[in-house]
């Protein structure tokens, strides 16, 4: 049974999906958050139970834990008071009713339970969801945008939704844009965005620079639905490790001006310590390895380009999920996101 949650307790977690890389990071995390134990790690059925540091030696003498194999019947004698999954999209909507079952708060890393439209799974995810009651029980942690306080169902965003979301919500928030404008979002990732499993078109040998998702990409109706309008939203696939740099273009209403364009984004962000207002364009050699978004932004009369950069394996994946367990859990909000174990 899971454990009740006070003010000074440690909440004790379990990683299902620990043999991956935002399964890995979230390790990492959780390792270095003073309000968080990491007392299980699984991984997929199949495989057999080693150290992580096996599966990743920089964590050797770092982080001691065994990876297990995952089984469903484990459920009935976790001793955790939160799991996070960092699984495939179907895994993920399959095992989180039994956790919720047993009194156990879920963190969903995949797409499951992001979207609130059951009828747009078989569209862009390729398969009918299972579970549509909870797609309105689930709270959608877009952290800066956070309304709501986050209950026993958390869906941390994609990787492209954030990056791209949080470029355009302060400028949408404030109507800024003109009426018919439809935002046109090019957005560049590593290869770690496609997981860990070998595959030639992500070969690192392999990549170059190529487009790919045209206007049916799982994260597009992610994207409209957090800033309420239609999108062109392209992905790029980069030959670098980790990162995302996201670039958007939008028509603003006439007489909109430069120093309204500022304040909206610094009073969308003054308070928010993971989003840095740059000075210049971002790099995501800057923000690899960290949990901030920076953001950049250049006008032109009505037009104006905003350049976001994430890390996608952080920011876009475990450190918001750490970020809305912090939250769900009362501890303070960046707790274990700058200590964490990250090559």
């Amino acid at each position: 049974m899971p454990l009740a949650s006070s003010s000074d307790q440690i909440i004790r977690s379990a990683v299902l999906g620990a043999a991956g890389y935002s399964g890995a990071e979230l390790c990492a995390l959780l390792s270095a958050n003073p309000y968080f134990s990491l007392d299980y790690a699984f991984a997929s059925a199949g495989r057999t139970a080693e150290p992580l540091s096996n599966l990743y030696p920089r964590f050797t003498n770092a982080i001691d834990i065994m990876v297990e194999p995952w089984q469903d019947e484990r459920i009935s004698s976790l001793q955790v008071d939160v799991a996070f999954l960092a699984l495939p999209h179907e895994a993920s909507e399959a095992v989180t009713p039994l956790l919720l079952a047993a009194g156990i708060v879920v963190v969903d890393l995949s797409g499951a339970f992001r979207l609130k439209q059951a009828e747009l799974y078989p569209k862009y995810y390729g398969y009918q969801h299972q579970h549509p009651q909870l797609l309105n029980d689930a709270v959608y942690c877009l952290m800066e945008w956070l309304h709501e306080a986050p209950g026993n169902l958390i869906s941390v965003p994609g990787c492209y939704p954030t990056a791209c979301s949080l470029a355009l919500l302060p400028l949408i928030k404030a109507d800024m844009l003109a009426k018919q404008c439809i935002p046109v979002i090019n957005a560049t990732s590593g290869v770690s965005g496609a997981g860990r499993k070998a595959a030639l078109s992500t070969s690192f040998c392999e990549v170059g620079l190529n487009a790919y998702g045209f206007f049916g990409h799982r994260h597009r109706p992610e994207i409209e639905q957090n800033l309420g309008r239609k999108v062109v939203f392209t992905p790029h696939l980069g030959n670098f490790k980790r990162g995302i740099l996201a670039t958007s273009v939008v028509t603003l209403k006439p007489d909109v001006s430069p120093e309204q364009v500022k304040h909206a984004f610094t009073a969308a962000y003054q308070y928010k310590p993971l989003v840095r207002l740059l000075t210049q364009s971002p790099n995501v050699a800057n923000v690899a390895g960290t949990p901030y978004c920076d953001i950049y932004w250049q006008q032109d009369g009505e037009q104006l380009v905003v350049v976001s950069a994430i890390d996608n394996l952080l920011k876009g994946a475990a450190a918001q999920a750490m970020q809305a367990a912090n939250v769900r859990f009362n501890k303070p909000e960046t707790s274990g996101l700058f200590s964490g174990v990250v090559a």
